[in-house]
């Protein structure tokens, strides 16, 4: 089956406990309809680059599955319809990476960034 991985934003306004169960209802959508969550992880509350629907903050949350297309299109399907998600994002991908994302990573253990070149 493909893997895909994806990422959605519910409101600022939910508990983390309802953010954390909008996880699971998806992970369940998936799983009855012949898919698998490999792993999931609830990215917390992270401030966006701009409002959405008159939201500056949102509850991220990201999940990797290895799924049917089908079983994609009706969590996707189920997503839109749910009025505390504001924004979806699904990626095919060819393979799973190890470990955590890069998201739940410490800054020390995400490797090194270029050097920053001090103001004149």
């Amino acid at each position: 089956m493909p893997l895909y991985e994806h990422v959605f934003i519910s409101r600022q306004d939910l508990s983390n406990a309802q953010a954390e169960g909008l996880v699971e209802h998806f992970s369940t959508v998936l799983k009855d309809n012949g898919g698998n969550v490999i792993e999931s992880e609830y990215w917390g509350v992270k401030t966006m680059a701009y409002k959405i629907n008159k939201n500056r903050k949102g509850h991220y949350a990201y999940l990797r599955t290895d799924a049917p297309s089908a079983a994609v299109q009706e969590m996707e399907r189920l997503m839109r319809l749910h009025d505390d998600v504001m924004r979806i994002l699904t990626i095919k991908v060819d393979a799973h990476e190890e470990g955590p994302s890069v998201q739940m990573q410490k800054r020390d253990e995400r490797g090194d960034r270029r050097e920053r070149r001090p103001r004149d």
